[in-house]
């Protein structure tokens, strides 16, 4: 049984850090591309960062450039978001997603949720003004 579970979310005031964590099961953890999105009420999916499977590359939505940080640690089976200078935009329901793929072809685009096999509950994240 595959899951992906996150924390580290909560409430905090802008200008503050929170480091979420994915812990990953059921799964062979270092063959995964590794995802977080965020979601508000009444909107898509928002990509945030997308981290390969080995860490070679991480790809960061311009939104979050030089405030966020992607990484992963497959000995641990975890994945981690770390998000600095939180504003309150950045307010959502934050998921981690996976991705069953260790090769990249030249159309894959890793912004794309539909690109993501599994998917965690979420974990809020409020910043407040």
């Amino acid at each position: 049984q595959v899951q992906l579970v996150e924390s580290g979310g909560g409430l905090v005031q802008a200008g503050d850090s929170l480091r979420l964590s994915c812990a990953a099961s059921g799964l062979t953890f270092s063959s995964l591309t590794m995802g977080w999105f965020r979601q508000t009420p009444g909107n898509e999916h928002e990509f945030v960062v997308s981290i390969a499977w080995n860490g070679g590359w991480v790809y960061y939505a311009d939104s979050v450039k030089g405030r966020f940080t992607g990484s992963r640690d497959n000995a641990k089976n975890t994945a981690y978001l770390q998000m600095n200078n939180l504003k309150p935009e950045d307010t959502a329901v934050y998921y981690c997603a996976a991705d069953r793929r260790t090769s990249y072809s030249g159309t894959y685009d890793a912004t794309d949720k539909n690109e993501y096999n599994y998917w965690g509950q979420g974990t809020q994240v409020t910043v407040l003004s």
